[in-house]
């Protein structure tokens, strides 16, 4: 099986590699039949305008005016095998770390599942891979999860095969290393499956050149994925609930969870005390955006998480913060005290901020706790946990 065989050409985008780049080139080679590798040349400063000149017509090359970064660079990958005509299009990276010989592995993944996204998955645990190479690939997977509900082993690797028509329904905003974090996250979204592969990976720091800048791309990467959970939280995450529930159906989703035989019944009673915690703690707006990474981060369970979160629905919202008030008089008396909810305006809150913040964070403490012990005897009551006994 070859690249023809699902209409795919070889993107490798370069920057300054010339210790490796006749390796890769040569590599890939060994499985074109045509004009099918593309390469970017990044605006390299050493020999790689001269190396690529000796391949002839055996490449395409795109030559940038200067350094652009590597997401303008695939970007330009991506047009030009549009442009070809080609369905797919495997990338690699031309440091080395990637070995072509992998690429039938690509070719068969892609030949059985159309129109899926490939991802290659570095083992990250072996030898000599190096420690920010090692926590960016953790971050990654993290937040690439938080966003999009999927897990990856590997959401950082440069060795991928694209589907060429769904790239092209995506509007890509980035040019730096972030881009290839935005193209799955984007792709994700539109529903394209996502496949990973394991691949073989070489990490030889004497001839390996990584242009990976940890301060300025791992910002720019945090400001890409701030703005991601931002869309997921008001929009992506609520249609995937949406559509989960429509097709499953609410009760049964949360009976499911609450009976779940994996999980003990501390670790659900946790997820329910923490959705009621953070349901009513006074930091309106920001409730979930804290809530859902952190529930995610500590492994709860979400669905309980979010269905005692619902704690604060609108209607329940005028009284919470009655009673926050209410709570928060014990404590602090310099306030103007609420005695009934109607006196509760705009302007009583503004007056009495102190109390209402001190009572809100008591009242979602001691909420909190009190679901917590409620739902670990009704858990205890109503199902066998095992594990609880070594808690």
């Amino acid at each position: 099986m070859t690249l023809k065989d699902i209409n795919c050409c070889v993107l490798i985008p370069t920057y300054n590699n010339q210790n490796t780049l006749r390796r890769v080139i040569d590599g890939v080679l060994a499985y074109s039949v045509g004009d099918d590798v593309i390469v970017i040349n990044d605006g390299s400063t050493d020999e790689t305008a001269s190396i690529l000149s000796e391949y002839g017509s055996q490449i395409f090359v795109i030559h940038n005016d200067k350094n652009r970064g590597k997401g303008f660079s695939l970007r330009r990958g991506f047009k030009e095998a549009q442009n070809k005509g080609y369905k797919n299009a495997i990338s690699i990276d031309s440091d080395g770390q990637h070995l072509p010989s992998d690429i039938p592995l690509f070719i068969e993944k892609s030949y059985q599942n159309p129109g899926s996204l490939i991802m290659g998955s570095r083992n990250m645990e072996q030898e000599g891979v190096p420690g920010k190479s090692s926590f960016g690939h953790k971050f990654s997977n993290f937040w690439f999860k938080v966003e999009t509900g999927l897990v990856l082993p590997d959401t950082q690797t440069g060795f991928r095969l694209y589907p060429l028509e769904e790239v092209a329904k995506i509007r890509l905003l980035t040019t730096k290393f972030e881009t290839e974090i935005e193209v799955i996250v984007k792709l994700a979204w539109r529903n394209v499956r996502i496949l990973p592969i394991d691949i073989q990976v070489i990490y030889d720091k004497n001839e390996r050149v990584t242009h990976f800048r940890p301060f300025q791309d791992f910002t720019r990467i945090s400001i890409l994925n701030t703005y991601f959970v931002i869309l997921t939280l008001l929009y992506y995450l609520p249609k995937r609930l949406f559509l989960f529930i429509k097709k499953k159906g609410l009760w049964k989703i949360i009976k499911d969870e609450a009976v779940k035989p994996e999980e003990s019944n501390y670790s659900k009673a946790i997820s329910i005390a923490f959705g009621v915690f953070m349901g009513i703690i006074p930091i309106w707006g920001f409730q979930l955006l804290i809530g859902i990474p952190l529930s995610v981060y500590f492994k709860m369970n979400k669905v309980l998480f979010l269905t005692a979160a619902n704690i604060s629905l609108p209607p329940l919202i005028p009284l919470i913060i009655f009673f926050s008030y209410k709570f928060g008089g014990l404590f602090y008396k310099n306030g103007v005290q609420l005695d009934t909810i109607e006196k509760l305006t705009l302007d009583s809150i503004n007056k009495n901020f102190v109390q209402y913040f001190l009572g809100g964070c008591l009242l979602a403490i001691s909420a909190g706790l009190l679901a917590f012990g409620i739902s670990l005897v009704l858990f205890k009551i109503l199902r066998k946990d095992s594990n609880l006994t070594h808690l």
